[in-house]
């Protein structure tokens, strides 16, 4: 299995920071050139185009939620990827969301795509300071989807990154809790939450 990150602000700087601590291999993708910041990050990340990192079996989506369909728009197929949402859609009104959660919305842009909600409930800085906390725990991701096998392998991906994954379930039941709705964010939003093995 391949992976790609698509946007390397700060959200996804962090991801990429979780997979070079594990020296994973995956492919950085933005609209601005990479080649210096992946480098600095680590050398188990690859700048690709945006056209080429569509292409890896699992994409980390870690752009403004507003950008997302030209993302969408950029692959020839989505059909059977794992499309991991760590966007957020705060301050986009829920009527243009057509009422549903931001994950089911942004889903209709990835036809075919087995859509994950995950990553996107910490702030960037805290995401950076890696999966311990400093009582000695791992850092809880927080995972939802309709799909439980995407869920299941984004949870083994959450695992190897060395942080604990927590499966909320359906996006639209347990999901909701990580979820902004207009300008309300889902209650475990910035909940840093450290699982003790």
């Amino acid at each position: 299995m391949n992976y790609a990150i698509i946007g390397l602000g700060k959200i996804g700087t962090a991801i990429a920071q979780a997979f070079a601590r594990e020296g994973i291999e995956v492919g950085v993708a933005s609209r601005r050139p990479l080649d210096a910041l992946a480098a600095k990050i680590g050398p188990s990340l690859v700048p690709q185009r945006i056209e080429d990192a569509v292409k890896a079996d699992v994409v980390i989506l870690a752009v403004p939620f507003a950008t997302h369909r030209d993302i969408g728009r950029v692959a020839e197929s989505w059909q059977g990827k794992v499309v991991i949402d760590a966007t957020n859609a705060f301050d986009v009104p829920p009527e243009e969301l057509d009422g549903l959660p931001s994950t089911a919305a942004l889903a209709k842009a990835f036809p075919g795509a087995k859509l994950v909600k995950a990553f996107n409930h910490l702030p960037a800085g805290t995401l950076a300071q890696g999966p311990r906390t400093l009582q000695g725990g791992r850092r809880v991701v927080f995972i939802s989807s309709d799909d439980d096998a995407a869920s299941a392998s984004v949870a083994t991906l959450v695992d190897r990154l060395g942080f604990a994954p927590v499966e909320l379930g359906k996006i639209g039941e347990g999901g909701l809790l990580v979820q902004a709705r207009g300008c309300t964010w889902g209650h475990l939003i910035f909940q840093d939450l450290a699982k003790f093995d």
